[in-house]
C-alpha cells in the first residue's frame, strides 16, 4: 500500500535570496504555553506570565541554521535534525556564564534568516546544546570567541513564525 499525499507543486522562485541568519531569540522550553498555527505558519505564541524570548547578538556572518532529514524506509523512521551555530566574539565572564546557562537548558529558538523570515526550532521537542568551545586564537588576527551549537529533533522542518508577533514575545 502506498502513502498518498496531496501535492501542490512549487512555482519557480524569482525573488532575491540571501544566505545566513541575522537574529536568534531564545526562551526556556516550558516558558511557551501554546501556539496558534494558520496554514502552516505560527501566527501566535502564548508565553507564561512575564516570560519573553531573549535576543542573542552574535558576530556578523558567523551564524547558520542547517536542517537535515533522516529517513530510513526500512524502519519507517523520518525526522529532522536542526543545528543552529552561533559565534560570540571576545571571551568574557558575562558571555561564559550565559553560554553555560544555554548549555544546560531545554530551549525553544526563533531564528531570523537573512531574507527576513523567522523560523521556530523546538516546536515538538526541546532544543539543547550539542557542542561549543571558547578559543583565544594564536595570532593577533585570530578570533577570540565562544561558539555554541544548539540542536533539536522534530517531526518536520522548522515552521515559519509570522513576523508580526515577534515584538510581543521578545524582550
Amino acid at each position: 500500500m502506498s502513502c498518498t499525499q496531496s501535492l501542490a507543486g512549487l512555482a519557480k522562485d524569482c525573488y532575491a535570496n540571501r544566505g545566513g541568519i541575522v537574529e536568534a531569540l531564545v526562551a526556556n522550553y516550558d516558558d511557551v504555553v501554546s501556539f496558534t498555527i494558520t496554514s502552516g505558519v505560527i501566527t501566535g505564541i502564548t508565553m507564561d506570565t512575564g516570560k519573553k524570548f531573549k535576543s542573542y547578538n552574535f558576530a556578523k556572518n558567523t551564524g547558520s541554521l542547517t536542517s537535515t532529514y533522516t529517513i530510513d524506509p526500512a524502519s519507517g523512521v523520518k525526522y529532522v535534525t536542526s543545528q543552529l551555530l552561533l559565534q560570540f566574539n571576545r571571551m568574557n565572564t558575562t558571555a561564559r556564564v550565559e553560554l553555560t546557562a544555554l548549555a544546560l537548558a531545554d530551549l525553544r529558538v526563533i531564528v531570523k534568516d537573512a531574507n527576513g523570515i523567522y523560523w521556530l526550532l523546538g516546536y515538538d521537542e526541546p532544543v539543547n546544546a550539542s557542542a561549543g568551545d571558547g578559543q583565544t586564537g594564536t595570532a593577533r588576527s585570530d578570533a577570540n570567541r565562544y561558539t555554541i551549537t544548539l540542536e533539536g529533533d522534530s517531526a518536520e522542518m522548522p515552521m515559519e513564525v509570522d513576523d508580526s508577533i515577534i515584538a510581543g514575545i521578545s524582550a
